[in-house]
């Protein structure tokens, strides 16, 4: 589709402040959603989690994160502040399928040196290679 009006990709700065604020903004998430539980184990059940239970338990907090704003209302906090939205190659609202796949795909764009981010600077539509791959697009808002 091409990019006019609504359906104008955002600039790879404003996605990569978009992110960085997403970051801080999930340092609260994992403080109550993973720290606070964990450190409540310890004190009052004398039990510290492996190492394997507490990235599987941030895995799956950041996986019920990003579904829910992705699938729910294409945003995030972040992505609204920036003005960002995610839909599919179509325009339409994405689907939870949709978003997990984006979510998985998301793990190695960063964990291969920002390879599937700066990607968005080679591709026709300035996308991602994780929403290339997904049928997602970030748009602007």
């Amino acid at each position: 589709m091409p990019a006019t009006g609504h359906n104008k990709p955002p600039g790879l700065m404003r996605r990569l402040a978009s992110m960085l604020y997403e970051a801080l903004l999930l340092l609260g998430v994992i403080s109550l959603a993973l720290i606070l539980p964990h450190v409540l184990l310890g004190a009052f059940g004398h039990y510290v989690a492996s190492r394997i239970v507490l990235q599987a338990h941030f895995f799956i907090v950041l996986l019920v994160y990003f579904l829910w704003f992705w699938s729910n209302g294409r945003q995030t906090l972040a992505m609204k502040t920036w003005h960002i939205r995610l839909v599919t190659r179509e325009g339409l609202p994405v689907l939870p399928a949709q978003a997990l796949v984006r979510y998985l795909l998301c793990w190695p764009s960063f964990a291969l040196a920002g390879a599937g981010i700066f990607w968005a600077l080679l591709d026709r539509d300035r996308q991602f290679l994780h929403d290339r791959i997904a049928g997602t697009r970030l748009i602007m808002a």
